[in-house]
């Protein structure tokens, strides 16, 4: 039966051609804008960890002096090194990382490549487990590699391409700024979107190229990058970092289950208290442990203008499928005495609306087509802004689905009305007048 109707809508919509182009034009013009926008906020909001992301945590907490006024509700989003180190060292967490950002040049073997700089993160161990980071070669090292400031480094997919030809490099050494270190494992590509982990380095930044151990960049001076917030006396320059009152290190957990996240909160109540009473800390005592997701709520990383841009494609979409109402009605209503013939020979209201619904569900998947075209043609127009953000605006296949099905989904409510107005015409009166 629904290949009959499917028959009768193809042979509807051929005869009257100009009105069935108009009606997939405002469908696909609809949907394209609509795809555009919803893709890019798709693509900006995204889970940065599937799977992962509500077992990984953040401890915020205020070290800040009383003068610190500005934002005063705020927590930071970082840091000391004494209370990184602190909260590493208690391991109270399954895993842990404790890391900053940095960039590094970076010489290689051959003489002809000229040094060149590259992002890099200065982390602790369990930051590759914890992240589900994938390894093509090798691994990461360990937590005595932490301890000892072991001269070893992680290196991207994309700089072992450049310096090794995308050959195992494992075993071999890296020149970074004057420092030798041994490379222990080699990541496969892999980019978090949001850059949850450490939003200072930018919200959509690229990912890094050069992981090395905290302590070891410490020891061998690499340069340091990314936020850091100071305040009283102590001053900010680099060799007196681990003594300074700045935040500028990011730490982040991961806990399993909720008696673990209870657990920890806990010890994050007694160690601020703690901080209190040793007089480190002289706000209220504040803390807070957010995961990925609602971190990344509270720190509002997609930005405002794309979700006005859904909004608004939204309102053209609906008043696309307002004039695609509008046709449907007068193309249904010409048909009135077909379908008062029809239904004297027989045919049931239902199986008339059924074969109606059919015409605008073929309409809604050609304006689905038609859509799919104007959004990667959209989504080509956002590659090219500037922005780091711009270059994720990809389709993928969520997004592909949603296209098709947004697009059936809105005609076949379109065409709900006239085909309920055009059923509800006395067959008697219809073939009276013909």
């Amino acid at each position: 039966m629904f290949g009959y109707y499917v028959e009768l809508a193809v042979r509807s919509l051929r005869r009257s051609k100009a009105l069935t182009a108009l009606m997939i034009l405002a469908v696909a013009l609809g949907i394209g804008a609509s795809i555009t926008t919803l893709t890019v906020l798709h693509v900006l909001s995204g889970d940065p960890l599937p799977g992962r992301s509500g077992s990984v945590f953040m401890p915020q907490m205020d070290p800040r002096d009383k003068e610190r006024d500005d934002h005063p509700d705020e927590l930071p989003t970082q840091v000391t090194w004494t209370d990184g180190m602190n909260l590493l060292h208690a391991a109270r967490a399954r895993r842990q990382a404790l890391m900053a950002a940095g960039s590094t040049p970076v010489q290689s073997d051959d003489l002809a490549i000229d040094p060149f700089i590259v992002p890099a993160r200065y982390t602790t161990a369990d930051f590759f487990a914890m992240f589900g980071v994938p390894f093509r070669y090798g691994q990461g090292w360990t937590a005595a590699d932490d301890e000892s400031r072991t001269r070893v480094a992680v290196i991207g997919a994309e700089l072992n391409d450049r310096l090794f030809r995308g050959e195992n490099s494992v075993g071999r050494t890296l020149h970074v700024d004057g420092a030798d270190l041994r490379i222990v494992g080699v990541l496969a590509p892999w980019r978090a979107v949001p850059h949850f982990y450490d939003l200072n380095s930018g919200n959509y930044s690229t990912g890094e190229e050069v992981f090395v151990p905290l302590g070891t960049s410490r020891a061998a001076k690499l340069k340091r990058d990314g936020g850091i917030e100071c305040w009283g006396n102590k001053s900010s320059d680099e060799s007196g970092m681990e003594t300074a009152n700045c935040v500028w290190l990011q730490f982040w957990v991961q806990l399993d289950d909720p008696a673990a996240v209870a657990s920890y909160r806990r010890f994050l109540d007694g160690y601020v208290h703690e901080q209190m009473a040793l007089g480190r800390f002289a706000r209220p005592p504040v803390f807070a442990l957010p995961n990925v997701m609602q971190f990344l709520d509270r720190q509002r990383v997609v930005p405002s203008d794309v979700r006005l841009q859904v909004w608004l494609a939204l309102g053209f979409f609906a008043v696309c499928l307002v004039n695609t109402v509008g046709l449907m009605l007068a193309k249904f209503m010409r048909r009135a005495g077909e379908v008062g013939v029809r239904r004297a020979l027989g045919a049931s209201r239902r199986s008339v609306f059924a074969q109606l619904l059919t015409e605008a569900a073929i309409v809604g998947l050609a304006g689905g087509i038609g859509g799919l075209g104007v959004a990667l043609l959209g989504l080509s127009l956002v590659r090219m802004q500037p922005g780091a953000s711009a270059e994720l605006a990809h389709l993928d296949l969520t997004m592909l689905g949603a296209t098709f099905v947004i697009s059936i989904a809105a005609a076949m409510a379109a065409g709900l009305i006239p085909a309920w107005r055009t059923c509800r015409i006395a067959p008697a009166l219809q073939l009276k007048s013909q």
